[in-house]
Order: C-alpha cells, then sequence, then structure tokens
C-alpha cells in the first residue's frame, strides 16, 4: 500500500457531527477507538487501511491512550505512523485524542494521577505520535490516593502549555465527575468530555452521570458500546472458536459471561434489529444515539467493513415506542 492517500471529497457528506457539550467541538456521532488491532502486534496495513477508510467516512476523531498496544505504547507509534504517511496534511481536521491513568512504567509514578504521572505521560504520547499537541488529553481513570484537585491542575497545566487543547476525564462515577468538573471549572479550563463505558448491557452512566454531564455541559463518548462484541451476531449461535470470549487470555470477556440468559437476549435483540433493517450493531450504536446527551459512540474495529457497518447505524437512529418497550422487557430478563 505504496499509493498516496488523497481523502475522498465527500468524506464529511454522510457523518452526522454532534456539539460536544456546550464548547464549540463538534465530534463525529461515530469515532474510532485504537484499543485493540493498532498495536506492533497487529496487521499494519490492515490498520493502515481502517484508519484511511475512516477518515473516508467523516470519521474525524481517533482515541488513543498511552498504554494502548499491545505492548503499552505502541498503538500511538503505529498511529504516528499511518499519520505521516496519510493524514499529515489533514491534521487540522482531525481530533486525537491520548489519556494517562493505567500502569505504564514501574515503580510509584507509572499510574494513577500525581502530576507527575499525568503530565510525564501527555510528554511520552507526545513523543511516540511525533506531535506538538493533542486536541484531547484526559485522566483514563480517578486515584482514590491523589487529590483530585492535583490531578485537574495537571490537566490544566497541560492545556495551558500547549500540550493539550481540552481536558477530559474517564471512567469517574457521577460524584467523582461533579467534584473533577467543578475544579476545572475553577481553574478556567472547563472539562470537554467524559468517556464513561455504556451500552444495553452496562447502563451505570444512566444512575445519574448523563444527567450531571448535561446540567455542566460536558460532552459524552461512551466507550464499548457492543459489550465487548456481545452485541453483534457473533455470538447468536454460541462462541465461535476465534472469537474474544474463546481465547483464555482475554480478560474482558469470558466464556462464563456468555451465558443461556444472554444468548437468549442477543437473539431477540437481533430480530428487532432485524426488523429494524439494522445489524445488531448498528441497533446498539443507534440506542445509544438515541439519546441526545450522548456526543459519539467510540467503536474499535478490526477491519474496514466492520467499520462500515458500525457507520452504518446512523442511518435510522429514531426508535418508536414499541421498540423501546421492547429492548426493555428484553433487557430486564433474568
Amino acid at each position: 500500500m505504496d499509493d498516496q492517500y488523497i481523502a475522498k471529497n465527500e468524506r464529511y457528506d454522510n457523518m452526522v457531527y454532534r456539539r460536544c457539550g456546550k464548547s464549540g467541538i463538534q465530534l463525529p456521532a461515530v469515532s474510532l477507538g485504537l484499543w485493540h488491532n493498532f498495536g506492533f502486534v497487529d496487521n499494519f496495513s490492515i490498520g493502515r487501511q481502517i484508519i484511511r477508510d475512516a477518515f473516508d467516512m467523516g470519521i474525524t476523531h481517533f482515541d488513543l491512550a498511552n498504554n494502548y498496544g499491545p505492548p503499552p505504547g505502541s498503538a500511538e507509534e503505529v498511529f504516528s505512523k499511518i499519520l505521516n504517511l496519510d493524514l499529515k496534511g489533514y491534521r487540522d481536521e482531525l481530533i486525537i485524542s491520548s489519556k494517562a491513568g493505567y500502569l505504564m512504567w514501574p515503580g510509584p509514578y507509572g499510574e494513577f494521577g500525581s502530576r507527575k504521572y499525568i503530565i510525564a505521560s501527555c510528554d511520552q504520547s507526545l513523543k511516540r505520535m511525533g506531535l506538538e499537541y493533542v486536541d484531547i488529553f484526559y485522566s483514563h481513570r480517578p486515584d482514590p490516593d491523589t487529590p483530585v484537585e492535583e490531578t485537574m491542575s495537571a490537566l490544566d497545566q497541560l492545556v495551558r502549555s500547549g500540550k493539550a487543547l481540552y481536558a477530559g476525564i474517564s471512567n469517574y462515577n457521577p460524584e467523582q465527575t461533579q467534584r473533577a468538573v467543578n475544579v476545572l471549572k475553577e481553574l478556567g479550563t472547563p472539562c470537554l468530555v467524559h468517556q464513561p463505558k455504556y451500552s444495553m448491557f452496562h447502563r451505570e452512566p444512566e444512575d445519574g452521570l448523563l444527567d450531571i454531564l448535561k446540567l455542566e455541559g460536558v460532552g459524552t463518548i461512551v466507550f464499548s458500546p457492543l459489550a465487548q462484541g456481545l452485541l453483534t451476531n457473533k455470538y447468536i449461535k454460541g462462541i465461535p472458536e476465534n472469537s474474544r470470549a474463546a481465547k483464555s487470555t482475554s480478560p474482558f470477556l469470558t466464556e462464563s459471561q456468555i451465558t443461556p440468559v444472554i444468548v437468549s437476549k442477543i437473539k431477540l435483540l437481533n430480530e428487532i434489529a432485524v426488523s429494524r433493517n439494522q445489524s445488531l450493531a448498528q441497533m446498539a450504536i443507534a440506542w445509544l444515539l438515541k439519546d441526545e446527551r450522548v456526543t459519539s459512540v467510540l467503536v474499535g474495529a478490526s477491519s474496514s467493513e466492520q467499520l462500515a457497518d458500525n457507520t452504518g447505524a446512523l442511518k435510522n437512529i429514531t426508535f418508536s415506542n414499541s421498540e423501546l418497550k421492547q429492548i426493555e422487557t428484553i433487557l430486564n430478563e433474568s
């Protein structure tokens, strides 16, 4: 794939863009996460094609973190290579984010939320990606032992120094979110966006978080919208050999999680999706985007075809009351 990449002129025609809270930033309704499939262990040509095709689909937001890979750090390096080969001339059309919070190097300064770790992590991420700044830098998770004021002041410093344009938080519960948002507001660097885990099978953000974010004018970009692949056609007939659940090394989805009750729910949800002329994955994404408080849905992709299927959700993100009641009934079955 040595041909010179030229982005499609019509790349913005079919993507939906949503304002991120009360900010001036709009995010694509579907954003691309580089948590999996872009590490040193993965096929570079496939990853490069996915990112090219993503941009041609109107996906302008690419989400990374210091520990993405594997190995940790490698997703940022791979992305840097693709950026330089294909997207360097389009940098001002892109939203590139990274995060710090999980274990990245040994010793007491290699994880969580100290000023030292947050700022060193951002510097390392910028070096790996060959960038002068990232558009968003997140505190990837709350730190139980570091005052939130210290973590947020580090994000504030990164913004004021020009290393990041906006500050974000991820995995913070409602109470932690309110405190972080308040501190950032006091510092004069408002929180742009929160990144929580949210899907039909994981609905914790509905318990106060989404309301706080709307009230405070903070955007929401949700990760794991397909529940690690459960909300796809993959597990309707059991556990495929090459699936994530079949791999004993995966800590995120195991065979024991795919119970008869879950399989029954997947089958019933798929019937509703079929009646809507959608794949189950498309309906799961549309179900999240029906809520105006959700700015963007962060998807992963192992192929351009999978990504195109996910973005196809945007063709129908409205649900009838009957469909919503059916979905609730299925999700509440035990």
